[in-house]
């Protein structure tokens, strides 16, 4: 098994496979036991399924006896579960100024209640340009105002800090 820059895995498969002794497993994943290429091979002409190599550097290495076409769907199915799964829980984030417009500041919250219900985390990033830097309760009030409107989807996860000229606050989705 072997990557290309796309991320997209390479299994050797029948003739390919180089090594002398492997371990065989069935379609449902069952054990065969170990044997020689060779017996592996005539074993595969036998079923007319391909001999894929699932594990090569197990020792010896794993060999699984099923259609290679069937083999590709199985793992495709396998890696969207996990993508599916490893979605959820992201850090979306949501930047504003102290002084946001009103319908700016809507569309805001919006989106961040639509983060928050999908199961994402939100960060809040309220940037002080220039001299507002000078007025930090602004930025403070807005990051309340924020928290208070989108209380029913989430929570803060801990306190605000400052980072440079960025007022910064994570705010987490209730279950």
């Amino acid at each position: 098994m072997s990557y290309n820059n796309r991320n997209r895995i390479y299994y050797k498969t029948n003739y390919y496979i180089t090594h002398p002794e492997i371990r065989l497993l069935d379609e449902k994943g069952e054990q065969i036991g170990v044997m020689t290429i060779e017996e592996a091979r005539s074993k595969s002409r036998e079923t007319g399924l391909d001999l894929v190599e699932i594990a090569p550097k197990a020792k010896p290495p794993v060999v699984k006896l099923i259609d290679f076409a069937k083999f590709r769907y199985q793992e495709e199915k396998k890696r969207r579960e996990e993508k599916k799964k490893s979605k959820s829980g992201d850090l979306k984030e949501v930047k504003m100024t102290p002084f946001i417009g009103q319908g700016d500041y809507e569309t805001m919250v919006k989106r961040a209640k639509k983060f928050l219900t999908t199961g994402n985390k939100v960060k809040l990033s309220i940037k002080f340009l220039g001299r507002q830097i000078t007025k930090k309760e602004f930025g403070h009030q807005l990051a309340d105002r924020f928290i208070k409107d989108v209380e029913e989807f989430g929570q803060p996860e801990s306190n605000r800090k400052f980072l440079g000229k960025l007022l910064i606050q994570i705010i987490t989705p209730k279950k």
